[in-house]
């Protein structure tokens, strides 16, 4: 295919969850970054202008996106922290069956996490490239964001949780040195095998636990997670805006404050359709 059709299909998605999702009198919504979240401030622009409507975006990127539209950007910072987000629009590197998402390609994996769990509802669009069954299936690796100082130290912790050859992102000029996060951070790419999903694991396919080899989304991001020096892991999974919101212990207390992974993906398909998968 043609970029001018990846492109089209881009738009096509971005269109069509606007359409379902945004609210002209909405008060916040979330922005994410990368090429496709182009095309949803696009739509969001056909739609309204409201100079009420705050717009939380997710590194420089997005926020000069959101600024050359005539929107009104906010800093995420600024706002309280009991502020939840009427809608959070983002990309995403690959999605799988069960709705996982890697990001991180773009190097905003924290501040896109950070939005995605602050609101009600995270839609996420993408072309057909990014629709797998399971994580790591094209998409190459796991982006994750380290502290400078850390950086030896997650690497081995790395390649002891089996990740084969995971290496610092350098910008495109290499002499420049590793690229920097809008936090200051580097980013890590860390290959691993194609994960499983928790279906994947209740059916046999593996432990999922990385003591035969495999891993469950959930299971590796925790793991990653836990490696002294990750500030954040590109894996978005686990609960969604809305089924956190439900998650209550018995006596009526939250015990989950928020989620990660979307309630709907629009993949703008080749022949020019979207093809919406929804959590089930």
């Amino acid at each position: 295919m043609s970029d001018a059709a990846v492109e089209s299909a881009k738009r096509a998605a971005a269109q069509q969850a606007v359409k379902d999702h945004f609210d002209p009198t909405a008060t916040n919504v979330g922005i994410g970054s990368g090429t496709t979240i182009v095309y949803v401030v696009e739509a969001i622009k056909q739609v309204s202008t409201n100079p009420a409507i705050r717009f939380i975006p997710t590194g420089y990127q997005s926020r000069q996106v959101i600024v050359q539209a005539g929107l009104t950007p906010v800093a995420f910072d600024s706002l309280p922290e009991d502020t939840m987000f009427d809608v959070a629009f983002d990309g995403a590197d690959e999605v799988d069956a069960e709705l996982n998402c890697i990001k991180g390609g773009g190097a905003c994996l924290f501040q896109e996490k950070l939005v995605a769990e602050r609101a009600k509802k995270f839609v996420c669009v993408a072309d057909y490239r990014k629709k797998q069954d399971r994580l790591l299936t094209v998409w190459p690796t796991i982006p994750i964001e380290v502290a400078p100082i850390a950086v030896p130290t997650v690497l081995k912790g790395l390649r002891t949780l089996g990740s084969n050859n995971p290496k610092l992102r350098t910008t495109l000029l290499e002499k420049s040195g590793p690229l920097k996060t809008d936090q200051d951070f580097f980013i890590v790419d860390a290959p691993f095998k194609t994960l499983l999903c928790e279906s994947d694991v209740k059916a046999g396919k593996g432990k999922g636990d990385g003591s035969d080899g495999t891993w469950e989304v959930n299971k590796l991001s925790e793991a990653v997670k836990a490696l002294t020096g990750v500030l954040e892991v590109g894996i978005f999974s686990g609960l969604n805006g809305p089924d956190a919101e439900k998650i209550r212990s018995t006596d009526g207390v939250r015990t989950v404050t928020s989620g990660q992974k979307p309630v709907a993906v629009y993949f703008g398909m080749q022949d020019g359709t979207v093809e919406v998968r929804t959590a089930k």
